[in-house]
């Protein structure tokens, strides 16, 4: 087989192979390693020499469909714990399947009304779920990452503005060092964004007053004195570790008392705000200049989903738009151009599968979502409580449980190499998924049980595995 216009009369052929094998691959996630090593030999199957001559589309994706289902990380089942990753719904499945099969332009109205129409409705409903304002302008991007891009770019804009200079046109020549300040549960993401934007990664200040990481509000205003304002707050909506969010309410106070420009990072937590049990934590995210979140985190749409608000949408075409470029059309109304309000030009129609899942399960159905998850996490908190060999290092206030493994006998100096030998073993045993990390200067385990598969069940799992692993690794 040598070209693809050979095939044309059969170009649904090689989808029935993944529609085929998808129906037997998800049921059988609910039992599935998460990750078998053993099957890892399959990878190398991958590779060989570019073909001369092609196997043709049937036999190139049942190919790939044997490899993949036999050698992925089986992310989209029920006990995927490690760093904060959700699957995706059926509906969400299919809608980008639809995506794909469609394959539109979505950056530019006349190439795609489908695409962008889709996109104006998900934000606005996005932004219904999280009882952000109507009025907030917003983009989907690739991840909470060119979410933050999108929105501090914006802040820098505004930033730059102060001192007279276009920064889209001029760049930052010539200027101050942005000040940008935190606590200590700022996310290395936020970095990466100021970094990427040309601000520094390390021009980030933390404020903390206590080892968590917690937010010290004082220090933080005087130094907002200092720079007479004109500075950017960035507020934590749950950490990675321990699931704490800084007080977003008080730090609206400070950025409207000093002027300065308030960014939330909410890319699991702003979900707090759909259960009226955790939405007192996002209390004053609708005072904010600039709100991220990702879709592949507890929206459970595919990789790759963020989205970006931003209270005036017209900092968004300032910083992204205004190209110069004669054949590219302006936004009218509706028609709007969205390769202008974010930091991609060619850009899939990711609204189709967020779309898809909101039309299937609504509001009270992520709603529901949201608050099993809380009680799993709980109970997962309460079983750690329990257990004589664990210890629970935080309070479980969302979807995250952070604790390790401690075992009489062990003394402190010790505990951190066997919690990370366990990680090891937890990994590659492959029943359940659940990477250390370090809070408070301790390795520790912090899994996220925001999978719509997850239950009670899978979290009693993972803590009968830890501890089974933990006796053999501490002898």
């Amino acid at each position: 087989m040598s070209d693809p216009l050979d095939e044309r009369d059969r170009a649904g052929d090689p989808l029935a192979v993944v529609a085929r094998e998808a129906g037997a691959y998800l049921e059988s996630l609910r039992e599935r390693l998460v990750h078998d090593g053993t099957k890892d030999a399959l990878l190398d199957d991958l590779d060989g020499p570019l073909p001369v001559t092609g196997d043709g589309a049937v036999a190139a994706v049942q190919e790939l469909v044997r490899i993949g289902t036999g050698a992925a990380t089986h992310s989209s089942g029920p006990r995927f714990f490690h760093f904060v990753v959700g699957g995706s719904t059926p509906a969400a499945i299919a809608g980008d399947w639809t995506a794909s099969l469609l394959d539109q332009v979505a950056g530019m109205w006349p190439a795609s009304p489908l695409a962008t129409r889709a996109e104006t409705v998900v934000l606005r409903w996005l932004k219904e779920l999280f009882g952000l304002p109507e009025s907030f302008g917003g983009v989907l991007t690739p991840s909470a990452t060119l979410a933050h891009v999108a929105g501090l770019a914006c802040a820098r804009y505004w930033w730059a503005d102060k001192y007279g200079v276009d920064v889209t046109s001029r760049g930052l020549a010539g200027l101050p060092v942005m000040p940008v300040f935190s606590s200590g549960l700022v996310h290395v993401s936020t970095r990466k964004a100021l970094q990427i934007l040309g601000c520094g990664r390390d021009t980030l200040r933390t404020f903390a007053r206590d080892d968590a990481g917690r937010v010290d509000l004082d220090a933080m205003d005087a130094a907002l004195a200092r720079v007479g304002g004109r500075a950017v707050i960035v507020a934590n909506l749950g950490e990675v570790n321990t699931g704490d969010s800084d007080p977003i309410a008080d730090l609206a106070d400070l950025a409207e008392r000093h002027g300065a420009w308030l960014h939330v990072d909410g890319a699991f937590g702003l979900f707090a705000a759909l259960s009226p049990r955790t939405a007192h934590l996002a209390r004053g995210v609708e005072r904010a200049d600039s709100v991220t979140a990702d879709g592949h985190k507890w929206l459970n749409v595919p990789y790759e989903s963020g989205f970006s608000f931003v209270r005036d949408q017209a900092w968004l075409s300032r910083a992204f738009g205004a190209w110069g470029a004669a054949y590219l059309p302006d936004a009218d109304g509706e028609r709007v151009n969205y390769n202008m309000l974010g930091p991609e030009s060619s850009r899939r129609a990711r609204a189709l599968p967020i779309w898809a899942t909101l039309r299937a399960y609504g509001r009270d159905g992520y709603r529901e979502m949201v608050e099993r998850h809380l009680d799993v996490a709980a109970h997962l908190g309460e079983l750690v409580e329990a257990a004589p060999d664990l210890e629970l290092l935080a309070p479980v206030q969302l979807c995250i449980a952070c604790f390790r493994f401690r075992p009489d006998g062990v003394p402190e100096e010790r505990l951190d190499a066997l919690n990370a030998r366990l990680g090891e073993a937890l990994l590659a045993d492959g029943r359940v998924y659940a990477g250390t990390s370090t809070y408070r200067g301790m390795t520790v385990f912090r899994p996220a049980p925001v999978n719509w598969r997850t239950t009670k069940a899978d979290v009693e799992r993972l803590v009968d595995v830890v501890r089974e692993l933990g006796a053999a690794v501490a002898d």
